[in-house]
């Protein structure tokens, strides 16, 4: 079966736009402010790590995140962008979801 970007939504368990997160390292609060579907170059098997020899496309999910600091506006400040495919545990790894 083929991967999609809602597979890569569904089983990374990832935030909609406006839902809070926290950074792992840092502890410090980020608000989801954007969220899109992209596409992501592979050149490596992204389950045995062993060399191509044609270039793959994945599904991915692009979040950007706003760091919420009290008095600032929303989107006025530090902000970041990741992208999240089904080949990774970055988000796991660095963000904890807050409700």
């Amino acid at each position: 079966m083929r991967e999609t970007h809602d597979d890569v939504i569904r089983v990374k368990h990832l935030p909609r736009v406006g839902q809070s997160v926290r950074s792992r390292k840092h502890g410090t609060s980020w608000r989801v402010i954007e969220k899109k579907e992209v596409w992501l170059n592979t050149s490596d098997d992204p389950l045995t790590g062993a060399c191509r020899v044609i270039t793959a496309m994945i599904p991915a999910i692009y979040l950007c995140y706003w760091r919420v600091q009290e008095g600032r506006q929303p989107g006025i400040g530090k902000m970041l962008g990741y992208a999240y495919s089904l080949h990774d545990n970055t988000f796991d790894a660095n963000w904890e979801l807050v409700n």
